[in-house]
């Protein structure tokens, strides 16, 4: 972002300048003066000369770098501005001298927020007329969040030494630091229709899915599109609605209750649920699904996939998670009534701890003829403890259709959705697929209990024989 020829810090007056004296210039100052009383006293006209050079010579050099210090541009440049975490971004400041007069010694400091590390600095040499410099530096951060860069700051010096001035910019950059996202295999995911393209179905473009009335005719229509019957039923020219393809629904449900969490950190339980939401919901969006993130608050953000690599409902998406916190909710009452108007769909669920009520609670949000996948993540076992619910929440997802899987630190999630999508060999649900009750054992957690030795060899989500 360019700084450009921003106001200076302070009023900009002369008393500032005179403020900007170093020792060596007020040294000077005062020895001139001093001569200079001393030659009246004592009648020598050659120390009154002496006097006059050096108390001049410190308020010229002020003059000059206080026009300077309004003739020298900045400007910061970052790349990029929206990176994931651990990795860096690169910080380009540039400094012009457009001035007719050279600068001296000049020293170059960023404002940066302490989680990114020092302050960088640097010192340039001096800068010829019309001359430009530029550094650079790189910042990395372990933690989500958004880090405001600048105002830059450039302190200039004569090159006798007796004046230091600084001259501060306006400008700010803003950091994006997002969470880390891990690429996830492809699979069937439940909610797309197979035989129109991926993750998508055919749906009326100019009225819902349940209003299939031909409409009226319109000038410019083409007549290989009049709906005859219609016509002779209405008296008048009637045509059919033209089709275009809608996005597969899916449903990204981050958990965010402050109870539900402990610890902080980039390895943290919580920070593995944001990170995990933010793979599956762009995982989604690659495949051509109109994701909404939601939360236990009731709160939603939609996005839907667009040109290029990343759309800019995606990257407002990342930018949300990249700020969103602990919640002071303590139930996930909010995000049931918001689910409980849906259609169905593809939901993906990052929960925390779940007890009795919040597992019952978390178990009515799969809509009938949905599909839905849980990963929960129980403090009590991320920090080496023995879990006070064990493993009912689990079992309560799955015996309600859901594919339910517990997290334990250093899981990855592209693992845990590869297993998630796997079946067993007498499975009648596809991959991802609605698990029902009646379909036996899910894994050595299942609904059923442990599977016993004449099982027979199943997948790690999939069903006994």
């Amino acid at each position: 972002m360019p700084e450009g020829d921003g106001m200076p810090e302070g009023d900009g007056t002369w008393r500032t300048a005179l403020a900007g004296l170093t020792t060596r210039g007020r040294s000077f100052l005062a020895a001139g003066l001093a001569a200079t009383v001393c030659s009246y006293v004592l009648g020598q006209s050659d120390l009154l000369r002496v006097g006059l050079l050096l108390a001049v010579l410190p308020l010229v050099c002020v003059v000059v770098l206080h026009r300077t210090r309004h003739r020298v541009a900045g400007d910061r440049t970052l790349s990029p501005s929206r990176v994931p975490a651990s990795a860096e971004a690169l910080v380009t400041l540039r400094v012009e001298n457009v001035s007719r007069v050279p600068t001296g010694l000049l020293l170059l400091q960023d404002r940066v927020p302490y989680v990114l590390g020092p302050r960088p600095r640097f010192v340039l040499d001096r800068v010829e007329p019309g001359g430009r410099r530029e550094v650079r530096y790189r910042i990395l951060s372990d933690l989500r969040g958004r880090y405001p860069l600048g105002p830059l700051q450039l302190r200039l010096t004569d090159p006798f030494g007796m004046c230091e001035l600084t001259r501060g910019f306006s400008g700010r950059d803003v950091l994006t630091v997002v969470p880390r996202v891990e690429p996830l295999p492809a699979l069937p995911l439940g909610g797309e229709a197979a035989g129109y393209g991926d993750g998508r179905h055919r749906s009326l473009a100019l009225a819902g899915a349940d209003d299939v009335i031909p409409r009226g005719y319109r000038h410019g229509d083409d007549l290989r599109r009049v709906h005859w019957r219609s016509t002779a039923r209405y008296g008048e020219l009637m045509v059919r609605r033209e089709e275009r393809p809608r996005r597969a629904q899916g449903t990204v449900l981050l958990d965010t209750r402050g109870g539900a969490f402990q610890g902080a950190g980039p390895d943290s339980a919580f920070e593995w649920a944001v990170s995990g939401a933010a793979s599956a919901a762009l995982h989604l969006l690659d495949r051509g699904f109109a994701v909404r993130l939601l939360t236990d608050t009731g709160s939603s953000v939609p996005a839907t996939a667009g040109g290029g690599e990343l759309s800019e409902s995606a990257g407002l998406l990342l930018d949300v998670l990249a700020e969103i916190d602990h919640s002071s909710g303590t139930g996930l009452a909010a995000a049931q009534e918001v689910l409980r108007g849906g259609n169905g769909g593809l939901l993906v669920a990052f929960f925390g701890e779940l007890d009795e009520q919040q597992a019952q609670l978390a178990a009515r949000m799969r809509r009938p003829g949905g599909t839905a996948l849980a990963f929960v993540l129980d403090p009590f076992l991320w920090n080496g403890l023995r879990s006070p619910h064990g493993e009912r929440p689990v079992r309560l997802l799955r015996e309600a259709g859901w594919t339910a899987l517990p997290v334990a630190p250093g899981d990855s999630l592209a693992a845990l959705w590869q297993r998630a999508g796997a079946v067993g060999p007498t499975g009648a649900v596809g991959p991802m697929g609605p698990v029902r009750p009646t379909d036996g054992p899910l894994g050595p957690l299942g609904p059923t209990g442990p599977v016993g030795p004449t099982a027979g060899p199943i997948g790690p989500m999939g069903s006994a024989p």
